[in-house]
């Protein structure tokens, strides 16, 4: 199969669908690939890295587009990619198409097949593709909050882990799934004061396990989120339902009678967003202000870290490039129902249960 691997054109969207590594494999076992001029800079590869492992260098996506079979991405199509894709055409990438209506209906109108990375599942009903990234997220939601909290940036000027004789910073995170967890460990290990709000008393039994008397849980109620939300210096937005817009836990109201100078990352935004008063924003201007707190709402964050990003990402989705390049799409989903569920589009239709659900409903 020829598989095309474009540069991304997503504001400061640095990574790239496959490494030098992965294109290695799919050559070795009989694959051609294609990848756009330039593709991999942002991660410190150059064209001639590529070429050693067995890639053809082209010099631009509409030469990818035209030629591959298999489009291999990051972040969800813009617009002007989705003109170029084709009936009958593989696209395998990041979606989030829940919360992106013009993505959808484009992705439809091209005739071509969208495999969503993040609503492929695994035995366990994990989300193996979006693993790896929710764990770039997490980390990065503590580093970008503290830096929220810059009084430069609007913040408190609040320092996360505090000082001698000063409190640390009051951490509350929203779910307790993989990025939930992620940013905990990384604020308790700045020291700050950790609460780890979820619905699932299961996984809040888990982290208080995990973490001990370093962290705090509370089950999630509209009462227990709008007490802490107001009374936190930092709010990290962690919530998922897989394919669906992330549901709005803390209202504008609650942002109103938040702390002057406090600080909101969104995580979810990719979905959405887990609160009222957020808006999708770029690394190029990451931030934004409402009611005197600082608003964190980048759509790509693990853009910002995008080698290590583009490597951790490559590790869990060889395999699925792999049966798709080998296999065909119908003989790998068919052989795969946890691929299966990553079909968003097929065909001019919305496949995915909860993206057409979202759809319907918008």
């Amino acid at each position: 199969m020829r598989i095309g691997v474009p540069r991304e054109i997503k504001v400061h969207e640095y990574r790239v669908g496959l490494v030098p590594a992965s294109v290695r494999e799919l050559t070795a076992a009989g694959h051609q690939v294609l990848v756009e001029r330039g593709a991999g800079t942002g991660i410190g590869v150059s064209d001639y890295d590529y070429l050693a492992a067995g890639a053809r260098i082209v010099d631009t996506a509409q030469t990818v587009f035209a030629e591959a079979d298999l489009i291999v991405k990051v972040k969800e199509p813009q617009l002007v990619e989705c003109e170029m894709l084709r009936p009958g055409q593989l696209l395998f990438t990041y979606l989030h198409l829940a919360a992106d209506r013009p993505q959808a209906e484009a992705l439809c109108r091209s005739g071509a097949t969208a495999i969503a990375y993040e609503t492929v599942t695994a035995a366990d009903g994990s989300l193996p593709l979006l693993t790896p990234m929710s764990e770039v997220a997490g980390r990065m939601s503590i580093q970008v909050g503290a830096y929220c909290l810059e009084k430069k940036n609007g913040g408190a000027g609040v320092l996360l882990g505090g000082v001698t004789g000063v409190a640390p910073a009051r951490v509350v995170i929203l779910g307790g799934g993989v990025a939930g967890t992620n940013a905990a460990e990384m604020a308790i290990g700045l020291q700050a004061d950790v609460t780890v709000v979820d619905t699932s008393v299961a996984r809040l039994r888990q982290l208080s396990a995990q973490f001990g008397n370093r962290l705090k849980t509370a089950h999630s109620t509209a009462e227990t989120v709008d007490s802490l939300v107001t009374g936190a210096d930092l709010v990290i937005g962690a919530v998922l339902i897989p394919g669906a817009t992330a549901p709005r836990l803390v209202t504008r109201d609650m942002v109103t009678r938040m702390k002057c100078g406090a600080a909101m990352v969104d995580i979810s935004i990719d979905q959405g967003g887990c609160f009222e008063t957020s808006k999708p924003t770029t690394h190029a201007d990451p931030i934004f202000i409402v009611d005197d707190v600082v608003h964190y709402c980048v759509t790509n964050m693990p853009g910002a870290v995008p080698r290590s990003s583009a490597l951790a990402l490559n590790s869990v989705t060889l395999p699925f490039v792999l049966a798709l390049a080998s296999k065909g799409y119908e003989s790998a989903i068919g052989d795969d129902p946890h691929l299966a569920q990553g079909v968003n589009v097929h065909e001019g239709k919305i496949l995915h249960a909860a993206v057409a659900r979202e759809m319907r409903a918008a």
